[in-house]
């Protein structure tokens, strides 16, 4: 996936903005690569009182090995496409976790 569009990934004066597109109810919780301008990403929760948004900044959380407080919902909410706001981590560090093969 190296030298594809990183249009999902940004650096801003507070930290890293992503844009992840969230599929719930997958059979696990994984990064399936990039989906346009978004990083894919399956979650095992339901869309359903905010769970799938919990299970998707746990997952970062322990994905980039920083605190859940690092992590901020900044829109999306209710949708598949959400703006994340990350801190404590740099941008190539969060491209090296979730685009490298392992």
């Amino acid at each position: 996936m190296r030298g594809m569009n990183q249009s999902w990934i940004n650096q801003s004066d507070d930290g890293v903005i992503i844009a992840v597109h969230a599929v719930p109810r997958a059979a696990q919780d994984a990064v399936q690569g990039l989906h346009g301008d978004t990083l894919k990403i399956r979650l095992h929760a339901p869309p359903v009182d905010g769970k799938a948004n919990e299970a998707l900044i746990s997952f970062l959380s322990k994905r980039l090995n920083i605190p859940k407080n690092n992590i901020t919902l900044k829109s999306g909410l209710n949708q598949r496409r959400k703006i994340i706001s990350i801190s404590g981590i740099s941008k190539s560090e969060i491209e090296k976790r979730f685009l490298n093969p392992k």
